[in-house]
């Protein structure tokens, strides 16, 4: 389905005033936003407009009730300048799954797609050229019926946003444990990427932070044993030689980047990787043995974070120097190949992107 967006240009871009040798996460904006509204049943108004700040009744539904979701997913540009999305139409598959569980409406893939796509290709000069940089985009979607009562909002807003940044976690962290809060239980809201998750994880991450540690690990809400997740991404252990990662049970969010390691690692370097439950008491039994080579969060926006210690309880498990790491790091290098076109893709994951036909305003 192909759907009609006007545009709204900017009259003065920002982009001269960036230094993209200095791209702090998450504070540099790109000129313009892509925006559709729900009202009646259906999605309507697809539009570009100029990055700003816009005006919210007091009593907008989501302030109070949280139906707030979004994604977060990169653009990047081939060695020729080509500028690329690397699987975009998992995000708004996950959208759409994160839709479901908050009782919003779903987004059309054809609409998330378009937008996407329309959004990029204007603002592309935002795309930084060096490997391991790139334009982040936030698609998120909340809802704007000014309403207080605890029901379903009817209407809703779809916005994404992109903006430049550099490397995520350019350090390795060290990881807290955690023995009293948790992130998700089975039948929350732990595979949606819901607004309110991340709001829950902000005090044990600030607690965690206080006692000299960088984020943390979380662990199962019945019994503290089992590892689910690393801040706010996927987590990987590398133990005597094979790469574990814990199950996605419905507490534990479906990564993209998630799963195309597990791709890579199975299909292209026949490594076995082991989807199960990992426990901490494993965990720690093969950091005795001198079996914990590597543990490595996984997301969209660090790629690969590698984890240089964690601690539990009254023991601190201390990790190989990431220098000798071998899988990590060439993950890394792997899925920054395939944004860069440096390693040719294989299995349709990068998709470049499609100038569209605009409506002028």
């Amino acid at each position: 389905m192909n759907h009609t967006i006007s545009i709204e240009r900017t009259r003065q871009s920002k982009l001269n005033s960036v230094d993209f040798g200095n791209l702090p996460f998450g504070k540099v904006f790109s000129d313009h936003m892509f925006v559709a509204d729900y009202a009646g049943g259906q999605w309507q108004n697809p539009r570009i407009v100029p990055f700003a700040p816009f005006s919210i009744h007091p009593a907008t539904m989501a302030l109070h009730y949280g139906q707030s979701i979004f994604e977060g997913m990169k653009a990047s540009k081939s060695l020729d300048g080509q500028p690329m999305f690397f699987r975009p139409e998992m995000h708004a598959k996950r959208l759409n799954i994160s839709a479901t569980r908050m009782c919003m409406p779903e987004v059309p893939e054809s609409l998330f797609m378009e937008g996407l796509h329309a959004l990029v290709d204007v603002d592309q000069d935002w795309i930084p050229q060096d490997e391991g940089s790139s334009l982040y985009i936030r698609p998120f979607m909340f809802a704007t019926d000014e309403f207080i009562g605890v029901r379903p909002s009817e209407t809703y807003r779809f916005i994404i946003f992109t903006g430049p940044v550099g490397p995520y976690y350019p350090k390795p962290v060290r990881l807290w444990a955690e023995q009293q809060y948790v992130r998700a239980i089975k039948g929350g809201t732990g595979e949606a990427k819901a607004a309110g998750n991340y709001a829950g994880a902000l005090l044990p991450a600030k607690i965690a932070q206080s006692k000299g540690f960088d984020q943390v690990m979380w662990m199962d809400g019945r019994e503290f044993k089992y590892v689910q997740e690393v801040g706010t991404m996927n987590i990987f252990f590398v133990i005597d030689g094979k790469v574990i990662t814990p199950s996605t049970d419905g507490e534990i969010l479906k990564g993209i980047t998630r799963d195309s390691i597990i791709h890579i690692l199975r299909e292209d370097k026949g490594m076995q990787v082991e989807e199960r439950p990992v426990s901490i008491d494993e965990v720690v039994a093969a950091h005795k043995a001198g079996k914990l080579q590597e543990v490595f969060g996984a997301g969209t926006a660090a790629v690969v974070s590698h984890v240089s210690e964690i601690a539990f309880k009254d023991e601190l498990l201390t990790l190989p120097p990431v220098e000798t790491r071998k899988i990590g790091n060439m993950i890394k290098s792997e899925i920054d190949g395939l944004r860069s076109g440096r390693i040719t893709d294989t299995r349709g994951w990068v998709v470049p992107v499609k100038s569209p036909v605009f409506v002028e305003e």
